[in-house]
């Protein structure tokens, strides 16, 4: 697997640091979960609507609600 390496500030690196950490992540693993996010396509995967909010069809239903109660002056 191919290494890149790079250079960064004292501060930059301890923000790195801290970062991956609590994420429970390797310093690798955060940073290149960072680059891939990146560069990687935008686009919605092939199924995420279906999984995610049940594959809705046609017009979403109107909803009605109730105006909110009148407050008097304090």
């Amino acid at each position: 697997m191919p290494q890149i390496n790079l250079y960064v500030s004292d501060d930059l690196e301890k923000q790195i640091r801290k970062e991956a950490k609590r994420r429970r992540l390797s310093l690798s693993a955060y940073l290149t979960g960072l680059i891939r996010n990146r560069v990687e396509k935008k686009d919605w995967r092939e199924g995420f609507f279906t999984r995610v909010v049940g594959g809705w069809q046609g017009e979403a239903p109107e909803i009605e609600r109730e105006l909110p109660e009148e407050r008097g002056a304090f």
